[in-house]
């Protein structure tokens, strides 16, 4: 006798002064009068079977491991002709190996050879669904038959019998076409020999994980080789950043990386509003379409040693252990993603260790057992070590960027500063240590332009245009600029000297529709008016 579930057994039918199922069975298993093989997981063996120990010991415990690649492959050919009888496709080679290689790979939490079966269910179910769809001809005799029907039953009750004749003989015509269409539909259909390869697999894997796995379109391909241009549209002045990032994301895409480690892990150093955190969405828009599509965690708030159990979820027995963890739980719902860590030299040393285990095996154990699959992930770190030393250099004004000589001082200043806060092994397992640049005039002029691009846009639903003088940039730039705190002092300088101000005077109706608006400068205001 076979019993699947074993453990279910243990309290089954065990009511107050009654024996469970499980006593039943022990005296006929002791007797050798029955053989019994019974199926259960590891977990369910130790909650239920182990702690009866009378139960335990009449049977022999053989632990059966998840097969490896190779021998998941004999599996799906030994079950191959099942599933091409039952989806009536062909199933390739090709396709049963890219099964079992990216399940074993991209799919977890589940095991070989389940979910590499489950692959190739689904891409053949897929693949027939594809070809089955009725002809539009044969959607329209069907509503026609159907109509042909209604107007006869309304002759009949009108006593319109007449009619009536005409619509029955209708309707049989009707029925006989469409016969015909359906049987050379099917015909057609049988004649064609579907088959399943290594990309139906590969966009059913991609659909399930949200990893990109399909073969790289020529669209894409360009795109992939113009990535720089495109994160520069956003991140103003940051070449080296930039390009290091998009020789992390070609690798993973063009399949050269290595697979067991994270696509790429950065510390982005530098001073504050330079764009460190900026670019991390810009990569983010640029791989999912979405700034938004980025697990951001403020590091800050996991500076005390209590705080860091938070990040994989709290241990069994204490508050929030139902929860999962912070960082866990999210990239487990969205393996492919952007893991942005702000501040990290805030966090507590604890969360460098949980850190290390990500950064080498691409991988990380929450407090619920569940190994999370960080393989998929772009793991960026920002910090503001050694923000002063800009300071320090008694450079009050703006930086000449250009100066590479300067810039590799500054450099190499910030990773001095970096060793003394992260451990050796910490940096050991990091891809780069980028240093962000100064932002100099020519960047800040850039940064100004996007920013009133933007304002521009909006005023476009009025129909107007907006003319800025050479001078009000400058004056922008003076006020908005301070070497403490880059470029995020631009913004509400915008907003307080440009949009505050024009959205009053297009409200008072001094400009309309149509009308091109001048930015001017007098004195220590911008003045709003119409260009001639």
């Amino acid at each position: 006798i076979f019993i699947d579930e074993l453990h279910t057994l243990v309290g089954a039918g065990g009511a107050e002064g009654a024996i469970d199922a499980s006593n039943i069975l022990k005296p006929a298993l002791s007797r050798g009068e029955i053989q019994c093989i019974g199926a259960t997981t590891l977990d369910e063996y130790r909650k239920y079977i182990e702690k009866d120990a009378a139960l335990a010991r009449r049977f022999q415990t053989i632990n059966v491991d998840p097969p490896s690649v190779d021998e998941t492959i004999a599996i799906l050919k030994g079950l191959r002709d099942r599933y091409e009888a039952h989806h009536r496709v062909k199933i390739t080679d090709a396709a049963l190996e890219a099964a079992a290689k990216m399940s074993d790979r991209y799919v977890s939490g589940r095991f070989l050879p389940d979910k590499a079966i489950d692959l190739i269910d689904e891409a053949g179910s897929r693949a027939r669904l594809s070809v089955t769809r009725l002809p539009k001809d044969l959607k329209k005799l069907e509503a026609s038959i159907e109509e042909f029907k209604m107007e006869k039953e309304a002759a009949i009750k009108g006593q319109d019998f007449e009619r009536a004749a005409k619509l029955r003989d209708e309707e049989r015509r009707a029925k006989e076409e469409l016969a015909k269409i359906k049987k050379s539909w099917k015909e057609s259909k049988s004649e064609v020999e579907i088959e399943v390869g290594e990309e139906d697999i590969a966009v059913i894997v991609s659909k399930v994980t949200g990893v990109p796995l399909q073969r790289l379109e020529e669209k894409e391909q360009t795109r992939l080789l113009r990535m720089e241009d495109e994160l520069h549209k956003r991140v103003i002045g940051q070449e080296e950043a930039i390009r290091a990032i998009a020789h992390a994301v070609r690798r993973s895409r063009s399949g050269l990386r290595n697979p067991k480690r994270p696509i790429g892990n950065f510390i982005f150093m530098g001073p504050t509003g330079v764009g460190k955190t900026l670019l991390a969405r810009a990569l983010a828009e640029f791989m999912f379409g979405d700034q938004n599509a980025i697990v951001q965690i403020d590091m800050s708030e996991y500076g005390e040693k209590f705080n860091v159990s938070r990040l994989v979820g709290a241990p069994p027995g204490y508050v929030g252990y139902e929860e999962g963890g912070q960082l866990t739980e999210k990239v487990r719902r969205r393996p492919y993603s952007v893991i942005l860590l702000d501040e990290i030299e805030k966090a507590h040393p604890d969360v460098f260790n949980i850190l290390l285990q990500v950064m080498e095996d691409g991988r990380l154990t929450d407090s619920f057992g569940r190994r999370v699959d960080f393989r998929n992930t772009v793991l960026i770190m920002t910090s503001n070590i050694g923000a002063d030393i800009w300071k320090r250099q008694g450079d009050l004004g703006f930086k000449p960027k250009d100066d590479d000589e300067s810039y590799n001082t500054m450099k190499g200043k910030f990773l001095e500063e970096g060793k003394k806060v992260f451990r050796p092994e910490f940096l050991n397992r990091v891809d780069d240590v980028i240093v962000f640049h100064q932002l100099n005039r020519e960047d800040l002029e850039k940064i100004i332009h996007f920013e009133l691009t933007e304002v521009m846009e909006r005023m476009k639903d009025k129909k107007m245009e907006l003319i800025l003088s050479s001078e009000v940039t400058k004056f922008l730039i003076d006020k908005g600029y301070d070497p403490m705190y880059g470029a995020r002092p631009l913004k509400r300088t915008i907003q307080r000297y440009v949009e505050n101000v024009l959205a009053e005077e297009i409200l008072s109706g001094k400009f309309k529709e149509g009308d091109k608006v001048k930015a001017l400068l007098k004195g220590e205001t911008v003045v709003f008016e119409k260009a001639l």
